[in-house]
């Protein structure tokens, strides 16, 4: 079967599906990705892995450990959500996405095998699209023969199907509100869920952060006997820009720290895959060395995170943020200030799911703009229009919507503009291709 038709099947059960008025949302447990992989015999147990959760900066704490590992001599498979433009982006060994053609192979093999287990009522139903992906990806690897995979938690932890894995780590990156009807309205709730990943007598590695997040860590940690890891040291230990290289000391040795991410929150990222690093280096006895940690930082790749963009004709400045939720918002603000303080209209391209809390984003994010234009996504959770101009106008902004992400661009492009575009991956994923096609076009 064609890579067309497993995407085509995939979007068919796209996780809106379960959201939309009317719809009985599902039930998720760890039983059925067991099930399933136990049938595709156990592909998660055949490579040793690292587990990241969080609500914010987890994909590129995952990105910048799995840099360290392949810029260390090792074949390192990276498991990611969301995807930017396509779902291959999610699947990736050695900076490499997988092939069409690999897509559609473990697509259909884990369709057909889902499928008869259905059909031998061993499964009460089909598995959804990130229990397919994780099932695809968790094969890829185990066929690839990785040495090590950096799975990060699609949502929560302790159902997640990522979880279904025996983690050498657990990884808690920032938490804050998000999902919360799925996760529980407080950071306290939201933090025991993400805890879940976490392994009797295992090894967690985390920041202090929001002080009901702590406790709740520390309280799921307690019980479970779990060593805990600060990577506090990995901090810049004196204020350093935003962007500007810093030095740290990593297995005995200091390293330069020069990251292409951009932003002061990416330190809180850098620092726990650099302790996660040292963790692997000395208790896994994994080849890291301070010259290749230092060379996967300064490799990392992971766009759309104050990801910057120039394009000709006229010449228009765009910054690329995918912040979804409120402090992500704060985030992508503070990374702001140098590019705020260009000359010329300041301009913000805009769209939100209905999920998200749009009036605290609107008052973080709108009045450091002269105008917004909002863009129309392609989900069903999108927020209406009548909303979006109605967070604007609550805020004092100016403000119009555009009928498609490529008018709402040209809304937005001005001769010495800056620009950015943020609010949603569906957002920014789409209006990315569009602006790196027109850029590889001249």
């Amino acid at each position: 079967m064609s890579y067309l038709s497993a995407i085509d099947q995939l979007s068919a059960m796209t996780p809106e599906l379960y959201t939309q008025p009317g719809h009985v949302r599902r039930k998720f447990s760890l039983e059925e990705i067991g099930t399933l992989l136990r049938a595709l015999g156990d592909p998660h147990s055949r490579f040793p892995s690292v587990l990241i959760a969080g609500t914010n900066g987890k994909g590129s704490t995952a990105a910048t450990l799995a840099s360290i590992l392949q810029e260390s001599g090792l074949r390192t498979g990276l498991y990611t959500s969301p995807h930017l433009a396509r779902p291959n982006e999610r699947i990736r060994i050695n900076g490499a996405e997988i092939s069409d053609d690999d897509f559609a192979a473990l697509y259909f093999r884990v369709h057909d095998t889902a499928q008869q287990l259905v059909l031998d009522q061993r499964l009460a139903q089909l598995p959804s699209f990130f229990e397919t992906l994780t099932a695809m990806a968790f094969l890829y690897f185990a066929d690839a023969a990785v040495d090590f995979a950096v799975l990060e938690v699609g949502m929560g932890g302790r159902l997640d199907a990522t979880n279904i894995v025996d983690p050498r780590l657990s990884i808690v990156t920032d938490i804050s509100l998000d999902h919360t009807q799925w996760l529980g309205s407080t950071i306290a709730a939201i933090a025991h869920e993400k805890a879940g990943i976490l392994r009797p007598s295992g090894t967690l590695v985390t920041l202090p952060q929001h002080p009901e997040a702590n406790q709740a860590l520390g309280e799921v940690a307690t019980e479970l006997g779990v060593r805990g890891v600060s990577a506090v040291s990995y901090m810049p230990q004196s204020p350093v820009a935003a962007n500007e290289a810093y030095t740290v000391e990593v297995l005995g040795h200091p390293i330069e720290i020069a990251s292409p991410l951009h932003g002061a929150h990416q330190h809180r990222n850098i620092a726990l895959a650099l302790a996660a690093a040292a963790e692997l280096a000395q208790h896994y006895g994994l080849p890291l060395t301070p010259e290749s940690i230092a060379a996967g930082i300064r490799n990392t790749q992971w766009p759309a995170r104050l990801e910057r963009i120039t394009t000709p004709e006229p010449e228009t400045h765009w910054t690329l943020d995918v912040a979804h939720n409120p402090a992500g918002a704060w985030a992508l603000r503070a990374g702001l200030r140098d590019v705020l303080a260009n000359p010329g209209p300041h301009t913000l391209v805009f769209s939100c799911l209905r999920d998200k809390p749009l009036r605290e984003m609107a008052q973080i994010l709108f009045p450091l703009f002269d105008r917004i234009v909002f863009a129309p996504i392609h989900s069903s959770r999108a927020t209406p229009v009548a909303d979006l101009l109605a967070a604007a106008e609550a805020t004092g902004t100016p403000a119009v919507a555009a009928a498609s992400v490529a008018e709402a661009l040209e809304l937005a492009r001005v001769a010495g503009a800056t620009v950015v575009v943020s609010g949603s991956v569906y957002l920014v994923g789409e209006a990315r291709a569009l602006l790196l096609a027109e850029k590889n076009a001249q």
